[in-house]
């Protein structure tokens, strides 16, 4: 018996060992992120555009990301800047102006706006550990009658790069997050963010050796994927397929 145990010991630590690396990781509202001291203070922009089966390339719209940490009502707290400047099918801008507390990245406020063909549409959100509600007192504001219950504390879908950028992606890792896009019909809930290899792809300024991430956003067969920068942990790249079979690309360009 002895023997036997030797024999399967190294096996079993093995898949111990396995298992753990491989681990499910529930990651919630208000607890500190492994890796928040990623997230730095800067702007990064991203061209999205789309590629057709036969190669083409065609653009979307300029993507501008600012991370900032600034004072609101006598509290530090993190600040995340959005712009999008379209060109097809026509110009337009939308900009989105979201707060969060500045150590946990729990979204507290989030405003959206949006401008094309001469029209000007404005959404403001509240998030509260129960609900996500219309912001009250936001003039023009068109969400004003929100309120979308949710059965715990939801992270804000439109800040998911820079929430997966502090997380502790390595081998294996499969982080469960509930998040909520600010306006949607569909409910909080869970998505698992997985990280399914590494890879080394073009980036601005030469190779980037980067941890490879996929998620089917609850929708199977549906999978998009990220790279971010081993290291940093900036998102360099993001690709999916669009139901028309084209792909949609998210790609660093600063």
């Amino acid at each position: 018996m002895s023997i036997l145990r030797r024999a399967l010991l190294p096996a079993l630590l093995a898949g111990l060992s396995l298992s753990s690396h491989a681990a499910v990781v529930n990651v919630d509202v208000g607890t500190p992120l492994p890796r928040f001291e990623l997230l730095k203070p800067g702007t990064h922009h991203y061209l999205r555009y789309i590629k057709t089966a036969d190669g083409a390339s065609s653009p979307i719209d300029i993507w501008t990301r600012e991370v900032r940490f600034d004072e609101r009502g006598g509290k530090r707290q993190l600040h995340v800047v959005q712009r999008w400047d379209g060109v097809v099918p026509g110009p337009s801008v939308r900009r989105f102006d979201s707060w969060f507390d500045a150590l946990t990245f729990r979204p507290l406020t989030h405003e959206r706006i949006s401008e094309k063909d001469g029209k000007r549409t404005v959404e403001g959100f509240v998030f509260a550990p129960d609900r996500i509600s219309g912001m009250p007192d936001l003039p023009e504001n068109t969400q004003k009658d929100l309120s979308m219950a949710s059965n715990e504390p939801t992270f804000n879908f439109e800040t998911d790069i820079e929430l997966l950028q502090t997380l502790a992606l390595a081998e294996g890792y499969d982080a469960r997050i509930n998040f909520y896009h600010p306006g949607g019909k569909a409910a909080p809930q869970r998505y698992s963010f997985k990280v399914t290899g590494s890879e080394t792809i073009a980036g601005p300024a030469g190779p980037v050796d980067c941890w490879v991430v996929r998620t089917d956003y609850n929708q199977p067969g549906s999978v998009s994927t990220f790279w971010f920068a081993k290291g940093s942990q900036l998102m360099v790249r993001q690709q999916g397929a669009l139901p028309d079979g084209r792909v949609l690309v998210k790609t660093l360009i600063d």
